[in-house]
């Protein structure tokens, strides 16, 4: 059997081994793993083995623990609120005392510096133990049980400076840190709070793909009465009625009836497909059209949604093993500089100038070498650039995602809604008289189907003015029909060939065809040589068929694959992971929702579905192809820009570190270089507002 538990304090991939590999000395423990994304653990086990033990056995481990409930998909809600939380206090309290740190640099002395010290601890202390403690928690838990973390030497730093603080504040000192400390707090509360976004969203992509199923069904008594079951209760062979306007509850076969279905989520299709007796439809897609009744083969964790949604948590967990890469330098960052700073305190306790010198040497050296301008490195690149985007119409939707599209060497794009923009429009108008015109506008635009729709915005772009049209009526499957001047005017169904729709309009006994085709999205060819140039050859995966296919590869000059189920867009992108390629997928369709999950970054147009982009990395909202291009294009430059402030900050510190150790920088002197060292950071990275170009 397999249960799960939520682990908030996983940061790294040590986090991640520490977990696993310790799980597994346990005899009972078949198999552990990790999902870094949502912060939880899927331990297999045999049936002897009860959570409460596994979860003594993940604390034995150093990490605060949490059984899950019964919905294997679903997650500890408010500890990303927690962290906003306890960010916003500190920036509330860093704010404040900074101000008043000014007046002390401004050579602020007596009692009004004491004063000034005295007021800046009275705001410091609150706001550290209570912004502070998601680092003292995560540290003790990991101390009570003998071990480490990264949160440990956050905490002793935290600790040694704030004690030092206070020292200095009772007695007069001329130096206090408070404005240092929680600083530093808030910093790396916005990293968490970051981690935190990711979490959240990679488990509301779930949960917005199971809400696509209907809470329930009519089902059909043996004697022809009907009852109202829940989706948990739903059965095989049941027979259940759906009607007009009403999303499945679970799979099944038609049995009475005839109707169009919405299946755009799981095809990507975006015109409605007509279902019959005999016919397959499954949960999640919707009826649009007449009632039909249908036996159920398949419900609850059986349907075919079911399967997608665990495809997309098992993708989820391919990419926990990735680490950020501020992460991965702080863990090596933290430790040495605490030892840097205890050893300078041994050097000069033994040199001879006391305990109180000596340790302002140590905190000189932890505060100058604070990692403000390291752990600025990449969130001030990241929001800027995320801003810079988001004037071009792309949304970036957590900051990681950036540094995943600047890896990225190879793409994958769907086609229908993605490369094309998901909706049929006329391919010629200009074969069809003005009467014409105005006749199809009248009917037109007396339909919400998506033929009509696209009638309607291509005539009414050419200022075409309805006619007058009297019992107007819609039939399922059928049209639109009514009666102009006494003669009977129609709109008909419309009929697909391989490429292209066509529907009939009829005034009496004339009769004419329109031609409707799902076209490419403007600027796609060129955002394809863009992407090219910038090292991302491109391919057409789309579970489309092959003749619609062919058409949009011959136009974008790419290589394709037609008809291709979520599971085969899930092992292309394995196949091509396996050889070492780093896979960019665009798609829209809750059949892409895997796939978007799976690649090393994703992309989805604002058309998509709900689940498309809950899914996806970043999201872009106009009709033109073109922000794909510019948004790997900016994610590069952003890792540019990156590397410069890692270099900055790794610079700074191999100047600064050695004047702190032979002690001519005070505490003072630290607070002052490590703020520059975090403006010029920032500075650099305000060279992105141009990037999206």
């Amino acid at each position: 059997m397999v249960s799960r538990f939520a682990v908030p304090a996983i940061r790294c991939a040590g986090c991640i081994s520490k977990i696993e590999n310790g799980l597994l000395k346990e005899q009972d423990i078949i198999s552990a793993r990790v999902n870094f994304s949502t912060k939880q653990v899927a331990v297999s086990h045999l049936p002897g083995l009860r959570e409460d033990q596994i979860k003594a056995n993940i604390e034995q481990l150093g990490f605060d623990v949490q059984i899950l409930a019964d919905n294997p998909l679903a997650e500890e809600k408010g500890g990303t609120d927690k962290l906003i939380r306890a960010l916003a206090v500190a920036g509330f309290g860093m704010m404040n005392i900074m101000l008043l740190s000014v007046s002390v640099w401004s050579g602020a002395v007596g009692p009004t510096r004491d004063l000034f010290h005295w007021i800046s601890a009275l705001i410091a202390m609150p706001v550290i133990l209570y912004s502070g403690r998601p680092f003292f928690s995560s540290a003790f838990m990991a101390l009570r049980y003998g071990r480490t973390n990264m949160d440990v030497p956050i905490a002793i730093g935290i600790i040694l400076a704030t004690g030092l603080s206070l020292f200095e504040t009772m007695t007069s000192g001329a130096h206090a840190y408070f404005e240092s400390v929680v600083m530093l707090i808030f910093f790396l509360l916005a990293g968490r709070v970051l981690d935190g976004m990711m979490r959240d969203r990679a488990r509301n992509g779930i949960s917005a793909l199971l809400k696509q199923t209907a809470p329930g069904a009519m089902v059909l008594n043996d004697d022809g009465s009907t009852r109202w079951v829940t989706v948990k209760e739903l059965r095989p062979d049941m027979r259940m009625v759906v009607a007009a306007g009403d999303n499945l509850a679970a799979d099944g076969v038609i049995e009475q009836g005839s109707s169009n279905f919405d299946f755009a989520l799981m095809t990507g299709e975006s015109e409605p497909q007509p279902k019959a007796s005999g016919d397959l439809v499954l949960a999640g897609t919707l009826n649009l059209t007449a009632p039909v009744t249908v036996r159920i083969t398949a419900a609850g964790e059986d349907t075919s949604l079911s399967d997608i949604a665990r495809l997309m948590d098992e993708a989820g967990q391919q990419r926990s093993f990735y680490v950020r890469i501020a992460d991965k330098a702080a863990r090596y960052y933290a430790p040495a500089v605490h030892s840097l700073a205890l050893l300078a305190f041994i050097f000069w306790m033994f040199a001879g100038v006391g305990w109180h010198q000596s340790l302002l040497i140590a905190v000189a050296v932890l505060i100058i070498t604070c990692p403000c301008a390291l752990g600025l490195a990449v969130p001030a690149a990241q929001v800027v650039a995320s801003g810079a985007l988001l004037r071009k119409g792309v949304m970036i939707k957590d900051g990681s995602a950036l540094e995943r599209l600047a890896e990225a060497d190879r793409a994958l794009f769907d086609k229908t809604g993605t490369l094309t923009l998901g909706r049929p429009v006329p391919v010629d108008l200009n074969h069809l008289s003005l009467p014409q015109k105005q006749v199809a506008l009248a009917l037109a635009q007396a339909s919400n189907h998506p033929v009509s729709r696209g009638i309607r915005t291509a005539l009414l772009e050419q200022d075409i003015a309805p006619v007058q049209i009297d019992a107007l009526d819609e039939v399922a499957g059928e049209g639109m029909s009514g009666r102009w001047d006494g003669v009977i005017v129609t709109l008909g169904k419309p009929i697909k060939s391989d490429d292209h729709l066509s529907c009939q309009l009829r005034i009496g006994d004339e009769q004419v065809d329109i031609q409707l085709q799902d076209e490419i999205r403007p600027d796609a060819v060129e955002a394809i040589k863009r992407l090219m140039a910038l090292g991302l050859p491109a391919t057409i995966i789309s579970g489309d068929n092959a003749v619609s296919v062919a058409k949009i590869a011959r136009a974008t000059g790419l290589t394709s694959q037609a008809g291709a189920s979520p599971q085969d867009k899930l092992q292309a992108i394995a196949r091509l992971g396996a050889s070492g390629s780093k896979v960019l997928m665009v798609g829209d369709g809750l059949n892409d929702g895997p796939a978007l999950a799976a690649a090393h970054v994703s992309i989805a147009p604002g058309s998509a579905s709900d689940v498309g982009q809950q899914a996806a990395d970043a999201v872009f909202t106009s009709d033109s192809f073109l922000p794909v291009a510019l948004a790997v294009q900016t994610a590069q430059r952003t890792m540019q820009i990156v590397r410069q402030n890692f270099a900055l900050a790794i610079g700074y510190n191999i100047l600064a570190v050695p004047l702190a150790l032979t002690g001519m920088v005070t505490p003072l002197i630290a607070a002052i270089a490590m703020s520059l060292s975090s403006l010029i950071v920032v500075g650099n990275a305000l060279r992105l507002n141009g990037a999206a170009k």
